[in-house]
């Protein structure tokens, strides 16, 4: 016994137990012994901040999106990388339309989650790693803030990078962000503040998500402004085509490829 979490899969056993305890069926947590308990999923940051959310919107149904969600599958067209499929929600939808749709992630748990829920094309790995797979995409969904998988500056070059070596020509990727700074919480500006002076963006945020007695490695997540996001995709293969913010500070980014 260290006192520290043990390193291991948190996305794919919190979505695991939220399946369980929504369906019913499998191994669940309880209370006493005898109540299913919600699923939390703990977010930690560097600097000691802690928050909570429920897993549950993990396995939201359409009726229950946002509706940015809903303009941004609206947009999809032709063959589709689902990235960060989590537990399939965004997939299981374009499926039932039709759409031929791919679900990537890192977790494995979520990957089984996923086909217990009925996607049907699945990938295990990271856009770098699914770059060298030939296969080829007409949009890439980045939804449920997945913006924030460009990281920062040091690595958004090289993940558009990745996607345009998986792209037709004129593919387009749609993702959804926030803006982190209408905030005048001290707790977030203070961070903003100390990111900057260590030369990262503002919301550049440095994570670890936390289940039970797991815990990810520490990773970088980006929250940015549309502005900072222009300045990211400035010089890669993609434009910034389109900002829809109609739900601030929650925007919808749509990078295209020239045709």
């Amino acid at each position: 016994m260290t006192g520290e979490p043990r390193i291991g899969d948190v996305y794919g056993e919190l979505l695991r137990d939220t399946l369980a305890v929504a369906t019913g069926i499998g191994p669940r947590p309880l209370a006493g012994g005898r109540v299913p308990r919600p699923v939390i999923e703990i977010i930690e940051r560097d600097d000691g901040l802690i928050n909570g959310a429920p897993a549950a919107q993990y396995l939201d149904g359409p009726q229950e999106w946002q509706p940015h969600d809903h303009r941004a599958v609206d947009r999809v067209r032709g063959a589709t990388l689902d990235i960060g499929v989590g537990a399939g929600r965004i997939a299981l939808l374009l499926q039932e339309r039709g759409v031929p749709v791919t679900g990537l992630d890192v977790s494995p748990g979520a990957l089984a989650v996923c086909r217990r829920r009925g996607v049907r094309e699945l990938v295990h790995g990271t856009v770098d790693e699914h770059a060298a797979s030939g296969r080829r995409y007409d949009t890439f969904l980045l939804l449920g803030n997945n913006l924030g998988l460009l990281e920062g500056r040091e690595r958004a070059p090289a993940f558009l990078a990745a996607l345009a070596v998986m792209a037709n020509p004129g593919a387009q990727v749609i993702a959804q962000g926030t803006d982190p700074y209408g905030t005048r919480d001290p707790v977030h500006t203070g961070y903003h503040e100390h990111n900057r002076r260590r030369g990262r963006l503002g919301g550049q945020l440095r994570l670890r998500l936390r289940y039970r007695e797991l815990a990810t490695p520490w990773f970088d997540y980006l929250v940015c402004s549309p502005d900072e996001l222009a300045d990211l995709v400035r010089g890669t293969p993609w434009h910034l085509a389109d900002i829809d913010d109609r739900d601030a500070p929650y925007y919808l980014a749509t990078l295209r490829l020239p045709g």
